[in-house]
């Protein structure tokens, strides 16, 4: 029964990788992608590479994902018009 969290968790990952293509707004794709990298960490652990496990904690869930949305709340904050929208 040692398989069985493995195939937990890689559906985990597929669902939340599937999620990830579907989503069409960039703030919730990094939102999804936080989700994606928890998952790919469960996996890792599972599959006993703890140190792996720690690494895309910190960098898939965490850092990626406030980048990119640091990044489009940038892009969309400078494609707004100075004037008030006139």
């Amino acid at each position: 029964m040692a398989e069985l969290p493995v195939v937990v968790a890689l559906l985990l990952v597929a669902a939340s990788a599937t999620a990830a293509v579907a989503v069409r707004d960039p703030a919730r794709q990094a939102l999804v992608l936080a989700v994606l990298g928890l998952a790919l960490a469960v996996l890792f652990t599972v599959l006993q590479a703890p140190d792996v496990a720690l690494s895309q904690l910190a960098v898939g869930s965490a850092l990626t994902p406030l980048l990119i949305l640091l990044s489009v709340r940038k892009v969309r904050r400078r494609g707004r018009p100075k004037d008030g929208g006139r």
